[in-house]
């Protein structure tokens, strides 16, 4: 659980183009610190876990979203936000290949 928690993490602090120094430094944490917490071999208190956030400009649900039951109701939020950033054209395609992998499930 606490290793999605860390992906997630990760994957927005590299979204932001930041380095664990950087976002360590912005937090008033240690870098090994934030690579403990992005391993999943350490979880933050949630005062530590909401500077984290703030530092990263990110809400919660959104790291939370692969442990929470109502998770992927916040995925399916987040990718049909990408999605309609996309041309008709690729939208479809990308239909196309929902379509095609849930017949198949």
């Amino acid at each position: 659980m606490y290793e999605s928690i860390g992906k997630n993490l990760r994957k927005y602090r590299l979204e932001k183009k930041l380095r664990q120094e950087d976002l360590a430094e912005r937090a008033g944490l240690s870098t090994n610190y934030i690579g403990m917490v992005e391993r999943g071999e350490k979880i933050p208190s949630l005062e530590t876990f909401i500077t984290i956030l703030n530092v990263l400009e990110v809400s919660a649900d959104m790291v939370l979203s692969d442990v929470l039951v109502k998770g992927y109701q916040v995925k399916n939020s987040i990718l049909a936000e990408r999605i309609g950033t996309l041309s008709k054209d690729e939208r479809e395609r990308i239909y196309a290949v929902i379509d095609t992998l849930i017949q198949h499930k």
